[in-house]
């Protein structure tokens, strides 16, 4: 059996396909996780949602911020929609209402049961330990699965006001800054207070804004963690941490990295989208 760690999607079903097939993946025994962000943007985000939906328990995902786009689409919140959107065909589609909700029950976070190791879509904030960032992704999975979830999505999800983390902040703020650094974290302060502006990859010399697993005082390194959402990084393996957002979307890699043999693999994606200004909080 062998676990292999899948970058960011985003609607590249086909590259996908082709990098399985490289890897011999064996349906019946191996497990596929992916980083979140399955869809938008590349031409086939409605195939890679039924896909990573259908293989119920040999497959884990974690919500991106593009699975958040998808969810707010569905619910009719506008403004985080971009011309560079490709999510009709999954709001068009006749099961729509069943992937959507499948979607919403789908975790921020996936620890693995005999490995240290964990699954996030952006990262951890400093400040957390493995066992905090647990505890904090079950309050927003929580929401997701109960009754409030069409009110979290269409009211309280996102904002890039809410950047800051104190353990007593509550009710709705404390749920979006969840969300934001576990969907849409690149750099914070040793603090765990987000910066949305840098969105490059970091330079030699580090400010107060460091990329979140840079901080010298941070509590989750006791595991590895694997993460997507950061193309500029490419395949950088340091830190305790391990990115697998190679870019396939931008015509970059599509990677799968085996958490048995500490093996990346990759395909060489054709272009699927250029980089563009979105609405879509990154």
């Amino acid at each position: 059996m062998a676990t292999y760690i899948i970058g960011d999607l985003q609607g590249c079903f086909d590259p996908l396909q082709a990098l399985l097939a490289q890897i011999n993946y064996h349906p019946a025994k191996d497990q596929l996780w992916f980083v979140g962000d399955i869809v938008n943007r590349g031409p086939q985000s409605l195939e890679c949602l039924r896909f990573v939906k259908s293989l119920g328990t040999t497959g884990q995902m974690v919500l991106g911020n593009h699975d958040f786009h998808l969810i707010a689409s569905a619910l009719g919140v506008e403004k985080y929609r971009a011309k560079s959107d490709t999510l009709e065909p999954i709001l068009n589609a006749p099961d729509a209402d069943e992937l959507i909700n499948w979607l919403r029950q789908q975790p921020l976070l996936v620890k693995h049961p005999q490995y240290a190791a964990i699954m996030v879509h952006a990262g951890i904030p400093p400040q957390w330990s493995v066992e905090e960032a647990l505890k904090y992704s079950k309050e927003v999975e929580t929401i997701l699965r109960g009754e409030q979830w069409q009110d979290f999505i269409k009211h309280h999800l996102f904002g890039s006001k809410t950047r800051e983390w104190h353990p007593l902040i509550s009710g709705w703020e404390r749920l979006r800054y969840i969300v934001n650094a576990f969907a849409r974290m690149r750099y914070c302060d040793p603090h765990g207070k987000l910066d949305f502006e840098q969105k490059g990859a970091p330079s030699s010399s580090f400010g107060r804004y460091q990329p979140w697993f840079t901080h010298p005082n941070r509590r989750n390194k006791d595991h590895q963690i694997f993460f997507g959402h950061w193309s500029t990084l490419g395949g950088l393996d340091g830190y305790q941490v391990h990115a697998t957002d190679t870019g396939c979307l931008w015509g970059g890699l599509l990677t799968a990295y085996c958490l048995e043999t500490q093996q990346r693999h990759t395909y060489q994606c054709p272009q699927a989208a250029q980089p563009k200004k979105s609405r879509s909080p990154a």
